[in-house]
């Protein structure tokens, strides 16, 4: 059980997160959106308001930012999202995939997409879209796949710029989160 809590202020909502150790020197925010309705519709349109008017499809990697996607798409009026996913999947026809390392998973991981995908994105201005950019390893990965399906990368958006992430600014993002010390 955590005993320290960093007070969050996003799209109008107020959320107490727990401050975590994932490692001996680093403890961050737990930020977990995924499952939590008014907050991740707040974000999403607070969001299209900064998405650049070129964006053809929205691209994120499962699974906390599978929400937020499809709420960003519904107040763009897209009909459909790509989820980039975790592994190959039986139903997965022809994929490609990249490997993507985050602070918040341990050891590298896989991103996958299928054929129908692929074809989504060939040719499309993609905007890439995670809950919290921290690294950017998670968008590298986005970036290589993205590109590796034949798609052009329009824009990169989170919730949440992590840490070092505030300084860039070749991300969209509605807040920051600071890193903390490990205890």
């Amino acid at each position: 059980m955590a005993e320290r809590f960093y007070e969050l202020h996003v799209a109008g909502c107020t959320r107490r997160l727990p401050v975590l150790n994932v490692s001996h020197e680093l403890a961050i925010a737990g930020f977990v959106m995924l499952g939590d309705v008014e907050l991740t519709s707040a974000c999403a349109k607070a969001l299209a308001k900064k998405i650049p008017s070129n964006v053809d499809i929205i691209l994120t990697a499962e699974t906390k930012g599978i929400p937020l996607a499809a709420d960003l798409a519904k107040e763009l009026g897209m009909s459909h999202f790509i989820v980039a996913r975790k592994s190959v999947k039986a139903y997965m026809e022809r994929p490609i995939c990249v490997e993507d390392e985050s602070i918040t998973t341990k050891g590298k991981q896989m991103l996958c997409l299928m054929d129908s995908d692929i074809d989504r994105i060939k040719g499309k201005n993609v905007l890439l879209l995670d809950d919290v950019i921290s690294t950017g390893g998670s968008m590298l990965a986005l970036t290589a796949l993205t590109r590796k399906a034949g798609g052009i990368v329009a824009g990169k958006a989170a919730v949440l710029a992590e840490g070092e992430a505030m300084k860039r600014d070749d991300i969209i993002y509605l807040e920051t989160l600071p890193l903390f010390e490990a205890q």
